[in-house]
């Protein structure tokens, strides 16, 4: 299959076609608990879910990363709690190794809770990252600002041992740098237009805020990589992708969300070569 390009195809029947163990990085948010329409060309169920798992797992290199970013809908008054299975699915029959629960805290939220209701606003959506054995790109963001840069640390670092005890687990003295690493928690703009560049995008009902793909993706791979979105929506995956000279390949069952991305995205630009 040609890389840098969006396959206006199912991603099951479209990730058969892939070679085994050929993609870095899956960067991802299903379309879970039919919380959008998507034109009715997505029908979304635990059954299909376990099909693109599955297909993902086959495609997947070892050391690879799977991004899956999830929420639950709200029915009857209770969460139907289906992140945590397919988390569980990736990780019982896929033999996913759940490197990390990542938390996406959104700056716009659907309504804020009052004195009369009976949760709190949601606020986040989860970004469960899986891969096939420890994984082998890592690079962590340095961009938490410390406040006291410049600073020399106080004394020595101490970790709690099973017992409880204390242990001197570095005894040297640093000056503070100015930034550190971030937490698992990444707060990102995701209305009033800032989580696309191109307004265009907003012509898909669901969108993925750009920092959350392009963060995700120079975190997990490095340039000339490939990486997959099997649902490719409004191109967001594509674009970070080659905004961060890696290769891509997108699926989009929708043929009117498979135009939008033959429109605003980049097809065909080869980085690296791959067959």
């Amino acid at each position: 299959m040609k890389v840098n390009t969006t396959y206006k195809e199912n991603c099951i029947t479209g990730m058969e076609k892939m070679n085994a163990e050929s993609v870095d990085l899956c960067v991802t948010s299903p379309p879970y608990d039919d919380l959008r329409t998507y034109n009715d060309s997505s029908k979304w169920d635990f059954n299909v879910f376990k099909e693109v798992a599955q297909g993902l797992s086959r495609v997947l290199k070892p050391g690879g990363v799977i991004m899956w970013n999830v929420g639950d809908a709200t029915i009857d008054g209770g969460e139907t709690g289906s992140s945590f299975r397919q988390a569980l699915y990736f990780m019982d029959e896929c033999e996913l190794r759940l490197h990390d629960t990542m938390i996406y805290e959104k700056t716009g939220i659907a309504f804020a809770a009052g004195a009369k209701s009976v949760r709190y606003s949601q606020a986040f959506e989860y970004c469960f990252i899986l891969s096939k054995g420890k994984p082998k790109t890592v690079n962590i963001i340095m961009d938490k600002p410390n406040a006291w840069a410049g600073h020399k640390s106080w004394g020595n670092a101490r970790a709690r041992k099973k017992d409880g005890s204390l242990e001197i687990t570095n005894d040297k003295t640093k000056e503070i740098k100015e930034f550190g690493a971030r937490t698992n928690i990444w707060k990102i703009k995701n209305s009033g237009g800032f989580g696309q560049s191109n307004k265009k995008a907003y012509e898909h009902p669901a969108t993925m805020p750009e920092q959350l793909a392009h963060d995700h993706i120079i975190t997990w791979t490095n340039p000339g990589d490939l990486v997959i979105d099997p649902f490719m929506g409004s191109g967001t995956t594509a674009r970070m992708a080659i905004q961060t000279d890696r290769n891509y390949i997108g699926f989009e069952i929708d043929e009117t969300y498979w135009e939008l991305c033959q429109d605003i995205t980049p097809q065909n630009t080869v980085f690296n070569a791959l067959s």
